[in-house]
């Protein structure tokens, strides 16, 4: 692996505003690229997100949560509602490049920091900016939340057996591709800026960035594909064909992807998979070919299985844990978990930048800040620039 050198987005200063965790993780990845990033907090209180606990884990009185999402940032404290400190406020953002936010419909308008306000102030400014449904229509009030829009959104609907109540993603899904879908906004921004020298107001709403998670399917729908139908027996794909799905074997899982039904038949010896033939019974029959394969692999440990599928050509894998996985050549060899450091001194172990530049893997080992940690160092920075 490549030394670490310079970084695309050094000499980018981005203002953080956002809170809880689709904003922060589109100010996470700019970091990761090598941009400067400042998180504007309240004081005493900070982002909600240092109490928002995922596990009973903390550190320095801090949620993980936190932490794993906010690293490799400073922390500037400021109570927007005072003038002196929202005057410092209007000093950096004239200074920045990026400014990103995830208030609902009104809240930056009401404190005179909305894009048509600091556009004046900097027009260079690239103003990104996430809601939950956008800022018009009848839900911009809904709060939103990640388990809410997975639920309105058909994504929950989705998942599970049809024996099963909807079942949501069990992680933050939908905050995590809006905060995917800002950074790619806000990174074409700062290419035409770089064009016509102007800035612009980009906009994602966690309802859009969701919808679009599910494009390949809702277009299926929306072209005559029918109502998806959620499987009763090993379900994994509303439109796939047998025989998509995760299986049991006698000592673990095993999924396995698409291959001709009669040709895995073949393979297992079994002759009520060979009689489906054509590929319209795939489709049809998806039910009961699923409960014929299950059926077969349970009678046998998963890494026979595997042998046996990879061999014939199938495209299958192992269900993993993350105990197991991390046990694996192949995750060794990605690099993937770093350890950052607080100025306390305590570490953290969590992920990198998943983005590899000329074959360089980057990692930073600065930890999340402290609740106004760096507000010395930066007024001491915009006294000095202002001079």
């Amino acid at each position: 692996m490549m030394q670490q050198g310079a970084k695309p987005l050094e000499g980018i200063l981005v203002l953080d505003f956002s809170q809880f965790l689709s904003g922060p993780s589109a100010a996470l990845r700019l970091a990761d690229m090598g941009a400067r990033v400042i998180k504007i907090e309240k004081p005493d209180t900070g982002d909600i997100c240092r109490t928002l606990y995922i596990s009973n884990l903390e550190l320095d009185g801090d949620s993980t949560l936190f932490h794993s999402i906010n690293r490799n940032k400073e922390s500037y404290a400021a109570d927007l509602k005072n003038k002196a400190q929202l005057e410092q406020i209007q000093r950096l953002i004239r200074q920045a490049d990026v400014m990103i936010q995830n208030f609902r419909p009104g809240v930056m308008e009401r404190l005179g920091l909305h894009y048509e306000q600091v556009k004046e102030w900097n027009p260079r400014l690239v103003y990104g900016q996430i809601s939950g449904y956008g800022n018009d229509g009848p839900w911009k009030d809904k709060p939103g939340q990640d388990l809410l829009v997975q639920s309105v959104s058909g994504l929950a609907w989705l998942n599970g057996a049809e024996s099963q109540p909807p079942l949501p993603l069990g992680l933050a899904v939908v905050d995590m591709a809006a905060g995917a879908h800002l950074v790619q906004g806000i990174l074409a921004g700062l290419y035409r800026r770089g064009i016509t020298g102007n800035g612009c107001h980009i906009e994602v709403s966690l309802l859009d960035s969701i919808l679009d998670f599910q494009f390949t399917e809702l277009t299926a729908f929306l072209n005559g594909g029918g109502v998806p139908i959620r499987s009763r027996v090993n379900h994994a794909h509303v439109y796939r064909p047998a025989p998509y799905g995760v299986y049991k074997t006698a000592d673990g899982y095993l999924a396995l992807a698409s291959g001709s039904v009669p040709e895995l038949g073949l393979l297992f010896g079994c002759d009520d998979l060979a009689k489906f033939v054509g590929e319209d019974s795939w489709y049809e029959d998806k039910e009961a070919i699923n409960a014929i394969i299950a059926e077969h692999l349970a009678e046998a440990p998963t890494v026979k299985w595997l042998e046996l599928l990879e061999s014939g050509g199938f495209e299958c894998a192992e269900v993993l844990t993350w105990e197991s996985l991390h046990q694996e050549a192949a995750f060794q060899d990605l690099d993937m978990i770093q350890t950052v450091y607080l100025g306390s001194g305590a570490a953290l172990n969590t992920t990198r930048c998943p983005i590899r530049f000329d074959n360089t893997i980057y990692k930073a080992p600065k930890g999340s800040p402290k609740i106004g940690e760096d507000n010395e160092s930066i007024n001491q920075w915009l006294e000095a620039t202002f001079i």
